[in-house]
């Protein structure tokens, strides 16, 4: 719950400032897929180049740096490593103009009640993002998701968009490991029905 009402708290904060986000990470795995604990807050972040260093300086004052030179190290890997009063870790990326602002056009503004709303990354680029990510427990992550949506996902989108990014991901192919998820997913649905 704490990690939730961070993240609210993170929410408001961006809404105030006029940002345009969305939550990914656990809290978006929690709605698409299955509830995993999660002890961070990820959201990724629109911001114009020329609001940039604004954005920066503003975001550390209302929230402490986890590490020395906090400003310094997104302006480098574009990600603010920051964290609230209570201690719950925020990772602020730095959103890139492209497949993020389409990513935030798909996003989805879902109630938490009774805290309040967070717009989520879609399940669809949820997936995509585990699948570029391509981690074990990411794999995971997306059959988890392809089965709790019953495979009701865009998946001509999430192909279309891994065949994009195998072009520039290194030490594994994305659109492959999607579809090893996606037939694993298919078959486990499959024998649910035949219980």
């Amino acid at each position: 719950m704490e990690v939730l009402e961070a993240a609210i708290q993170v929410a408001k904060w961006l809404e105030e400032q006029g940002i345009r986000h969305f939550f990914l990470g656990g809290i978006a795995l929690q709605y698409w897929g299955e509830p995993r604990l999660t002890r961070d807050v990820d959201v990724t972040v629109l911001v114009a180049p020329k609001e940039f260093d604004a954005f920066l300086d503003n975001a550390i004052k209302a929230f402490k740096p986890r590490v020395p030179d906090a400003v310094e190290f997104a302006r480098r890997h574009r990600v603010l490593l920051l964290e609230t009063e209570s201690g719950v870790p925020i990772d602020i990326s730095l959103g890139i103009p492209g497949y993020e602002e389409e990513a935030w056009a798909h996003s989805k503004e879902v109630e938490f009640q009774p805290l309040g709303k967070l717009r989520l990354i879609s399940a669809e680029d949820l997936i995509i993002h585990k699948c570029v990510a391509g981690r074990p427990r990411d794999v995971e992550d997306v059959e988890k998701v392809l089965i709790k949506q019953r495979l009701r996902v865009d998946l001509e989108r999430i192909r279309s968009l891994l065949r994009f990014f195998r072009e520039i991901v290194e030490g594994h192919d994305p659109l492959e490991l999607f579809e090893e998820a996606l037939k694993r997913a298919q078959n486990s649905l499959r024998e649910g029905e035949g219980q």
